[in-house]
């Protein structure tokens, strides 16, 4: 019976040692400019498989993220931001997907900056 005991015991404690923390947290820089942005790279964050939470925020221009790190990695996250026309710090987003964003949010554009910071 102990050696029962014993065998559930380290059974036990080599399944807690493999169940590790799979989530990780990072935190990417995304230019943008507006709420418009906001829900363009948060959702081409979100759409990346392995991420669980992603919220950018309009005035840091950074993008706070949870994601299962054994499915994907900041890189490909970028990747994914980039491809809705958004730079990030990893990777620029192509010319075609920057022109591919509602005109008010070329953020590469000194006079589009101006206009929303004019508005805040």
């Amino acid at each position: 019976m102990k050696n029962l005991i014993a065998i559930l015991l380290v059974a036990f404690v080599g399944f807690t040692a493999t169940a590790q923390d799979k989530n990780a947290r990072a935190t990417v820089e995304v230019d943008g400019v507006c709420g418009m942005c906001k829900v363009r790279i948060e959702k081409a964050a979100i759409k990346t498989k392995g991420v669980k939470s992603a919220v950018w925020n309009v005035e840091s221009k950074e993008l706070s993220l949870i994601y299962d790190e054994r499915k994907t990695d900041v890189n490909a996250i970028s990747a994914s931001v980039a491809a809705v026309g958004h730079d990030t710090k990893e990777i620029k987003a192509t010319d075609e997907a920057y022109n591919s964003v509602h005109p008010c949010c070329l953020y590469r554009d000194e006079a589009v900056k101006k206009d929303h910071d004019n508005e805040n």
